[in-house]
């Protein structure tokens, strides 16, 4: 297995899972999806809304894949361009953050480390445009209910269970809860920005060192 983490493009629609490309759960308001999914292609509308975030705002996805196949997606936006954001009892997100919408894996990769690198390609993401903090609506479920973590088969349907991301998983990966509910909890991840230059500065520290040893070892050969 070779998974590779690749930010979606235009371009690479086609990339997404088989449920990620037809799943509206959060990107129209939900009497506006009924209507979609009975008059109007989910899939299409999906790429519209994509297509929307990308020219105005800028990659708000990153795609996991295995030798070239689908093997996971994250989705993210701000919350003003995701309309069910504004509907949870635990709503509003803060102002300061973006929107973790989707983190879904194929179903052979369910117990593998994909669903933290593609959390982590969203983080270095956000990392470069300066965003402060992810958020996310996680989802508590019952012991009997359907895997943790959602998988992107196709043949699922829009809902709550189907297309949110448990609250155990976003806990797991390192969210905090910000606002409790029994249901719908809302979680956040601080990004913190200092980590990059903390790391180029110690990576530099690192290569003076070495420098100044080698010059050493050179003074006392001579």
């Amino acid at each position: 297995m070779s998974i590779c983490i690749t930010p979606l493009t235009l371009g690479g629609l086609d990339d997404l899972t088989a449920h990620t490309r037809r799943c509206v759960f959060w990107e129209i308001a939900p009497e506006l999806a009924r209507q979609a999914e009975e008059f109007a292609d989910p899939t299409f509308e999906k790429e519209a809304w994509l297509s929307m975030v990308m020219l105005e705002w800028g990659s708000c996805g990153q795609i996991a894949s295995d030798d070239g196949k689908p093997a996971g997606v994250a989705l993210y936006a701000p919350p003003s361009a995701v309309p069910r954001s504004a509907l949870f009892p635990t709503s509003p997100v803060s102002p300061d953050a973006v929107l973790l919408t989707t983190l879904r894996v194929e179903p052979r990769f369910e117990h593998t480390m994909v669903s933290d690198d593609l959390v982590d390609a969203v983080v270095a993401d956000l990392v470069r445009r300066g965003v402060r903090a992810l958020e996310a609506f996680g989802i508590r479920r019952l012991a009997d209910d359907r895997p943790a973590l959602p998988t992107a088969t196709s043949s699922q349907t829009c809902s709550p269970s189907n297309c949110m991301i448990d609250a155990d998983v976003l806990e797991e990966v390192g969210f905090k809860v910000i606002a409790p509910h029994h249901l719908y909890p809302r979680l956040r991840l601080d990004i913190d920005h200092n980590h990059d230059w903390k790391s180029d500065v110690e990576h530099a520290l690192d290569q003076l060192m070495a420098a100044a040893e080698l010059e050493k070892q050179k003074v006392v050969a001579c």
